[in-house]
């Protein structure tokens, strides 16, 4: 037996000194070292030993074990450092390779948002964000749509809480107009109680609404809200900036019109619409891009704010319904289909 033990150390360090793959390792640990191997046979004869010779043969094979299983890990760690030096190396500074055939770019309503806050921007709008999880308070209350009006139906919302059963129910936004609440709530609380300076921004965002989906509606759409609160603000300076952002963003011939309307949250309120061609081989028709109008004074007053010492407009466009006009987009749905032929047109 003890001569059995040295025998199986001779040979299995000298196999394991001509290892040199991981695949060849494993083979040899399994060979000699797994439950199966010639180590576990070896010592299974033990019980055949006599009782006298046990003490010997046990401290052998103990020891051979040792010698197998240390030798191992030094040539698991040899093989380990040699895969890694043969490894091909990547040099981390060396340029990128640049695809001719696919170069990504930002989607085209992104694009238009980055465009349309540029041009509002140089009108002097800062850009405002809201949550898109919004409550009733800040979709509906504060804007002045009491509760039993028909634009808190459910069917016309995406409630995450039950109306019928929630006080004040959660909801997913329905239009950017909460952001415009937000912003004066917060002006209010960094005055202390009023508003101390003027309000100018836009908020663009995701808004959601249960529309049949077709060639101009989606139930996912983006807006773009626009704010201005001042003193001795008027409708004349919300047809101004109006007027001024479709000439900058579609051309000096842009043809822009207001339509007497009604909103909850504005009074007098108006529809911006513009003549737009969809496709090369029609006419150009009036598109409505959104609504408009002078803060209503009870908005305000939710918002702690003083109508008789402020006034203000707002508006609300949809950025589908620009981004179709700026690039004769005849269908929405395309916007959102991920087709790659359209993406690299647009």
């Amino acid at each position: 037996m003890l001569q059995l033990a040295e025998q199986l150390r001779t040979q299995g360090l000298d196999e394991l000194s001509k290892v040199q793959s991981a695949d060849a390792l494993e083979a040899w640990r399994l060979a000699y070292l797994a439950g199966s191997g010639k180590l576990k046979a070896a010592m299974a004869g033990f019980k055949d030993v006599p009782k006298e010779q046990k003490p010997a043969v046990g401290a052998k094979m103990n020891e051979v074990k040792a010698a197998l299983e240390q030798a191992f890990e030094e040539k698991k760690a040899a093989v380990s450092q040699l895969a890694a030096s043969n490894a091909p190396q990547l040099d981390v500074t060396e340029p990128g390779l640049v695809s001719s055939s696919c170069v990504g770019r930002p989607h085209i309503i992104t694009r238009v948002i980055e465009e349309l806050c540029d041009v509002f921007g140089r009108m002097g709008f800062e850009v405002a964000e809201g949550p898109e999880l919004e409550d009733d308070e800040h979709n509906f209350i504060k804007l002045n749509i009491p509760a039993g009006h028909p634009a808190r139906d459910p069917v016309d919302n995406f409630y995450v809480d039950d109306p019928r059963k929630t006080e004040r129910p959660r909801m997913i936004r329905s239009q950017t107009s909460t952001v415009q609440v937000r912003v004066m709530e917060a002006a209010v609380r960094e005055g202390g109680g009023r508003l101390r300076k003027p309000i100018k921004i836009i908020s663009p965002g995701r808004v959601f609404r249960p529309d049949t989906v077709d060639a101009t509606h989606s139930f996912m759409f983006h807006q773009i809200e626009g704010l201005y609160l001042d003193h001795g603000v008027s409708m004349v300076d919300l047809k101004t900036t109006l007027l001024q952002f479709a000439r900058a963003y579609f051309g000096e011939d842009a043809e822009v019109r207001l339509r007497p309307s009604y909103f909850p949250f504005t009074e007098p309120s108006a529809e911006l619409d513009m003549k737009i061609r969809l496709r090369p081989d029609q006419p150009a028709r009036w598109i409505e891009l959104g609504g408009c109008g002078m803060v209503d004074p009870a908005v305000l007053q939710h918002c702690g704010i003083d109508p008789e010492e402020w006034t203000g407009f707002a508006f609300g466009f949809g950025i589908e319904r620009i981004a179709m006009g700026r690039y004769s987009i005849p269908d929405i749905r395309l916007l959102f289909e991920n087709d790659l032929r359209f993406l690299r047109q647009v």
